[in-house]
């Protein structure tokens, strides 16, 4: 028998952990530099750095759990109209099954077969992956996608935030640079990998838009130093 690797059911974690770390890495790098190019002394420069992290991780925890609590209040919101509907109009539900399955390709006699015996194995859930497109592997979970962000946030924020403690002085901008770059590849070649994507592809645009934000942090903080 032949297996297959897939990686849908990683999707969840997956996405929540590399939008923390990425986030992480950029967010600090880009608030640093931008703070570095204003003119800011090494004890400003720490304490930007470390409200920017406090403050990201708190921030990427609600915002997941905000955000992907609305998508799971959907998703139960239409599971409730399918139980109402199994409740009062089995034989339309069936008949609006088969449809389904006549659409995908199957003949009408296998397709009305097929619904009649999923609709008795378990009608809700063959209505919610096949008609609504719910399934347990792609379903909303907030409190993973929370937990995932602000760890993932805290451990990419930690990376340039330990390079403004160890390194001072004219190099501090260049070294910054190049070890969020470097970490920014790694994650993205890492989610490539794990998602089953091109690790190329998917190395070379974490890069494009990392460099493109910290140079924009760069450019603001350069501009509020001649400013201020």
């Amino acid at each position: 028998m032949v297996s297959h690797i897939h990686h849908t059911h990683r999707t969840g974690w997956l996405r929540a952990s590399v939008l923390g770390a990425n986030d992480g890495i950029l967010s600090l790098a880009s608030l640093l530099l931008g703070v570095i190019a204003a003119g800011a002394d090494l004890r400003e420069i720490w304490l930007a750095g470390v409200a920017g992290l406090v403050a990201g991780i708190v921030s990427m925890a609600a915002g997941e759990y905000v955000s992907v609590s609305s998508q799971a209040d959907t998703e139960r919101a239409d599971l409730d109209v399918e139980k109402h509907a199994l409740r009062h109009e089995y034989d339309a539900e069936q008949a609006e099954l088969r449809d389904i399955y006549i659409h995908r390709g199957l003949d009408t006699e296998l397709a009305e077969a097929v619904a009649s015996q999923l609709m008795a194995h378990d009608a809700l859930d063959a209505h919610a992956r096949d008609e609504i497109g719910i399934s347990s592997a792609l379903s909303a979970r907030p409190l993973q996608a929370a937990l995932s962000s602000c760890i993932s946030f805290a451990i990419g924020g930690s990376a340039p935030l330990l390079v403004a403690l160890v390194v001072q002085g004219n190099a501090l901008a260049p070294i910054l640079v190049v070890v969020s770059l470097g970490f920014l590849a790694l994650l993205g070649a890492i989610a490539a990998y794990a998602g089953g994507a091109s690790i190329k592809v998917g190395t070379l645009r974490v890069l494009f838009l990392g460099a493109l934000a910290m140079l924009v942090g760069h450019v603001v903080g350069t501009l509020m130093g001649i400013v201020v």
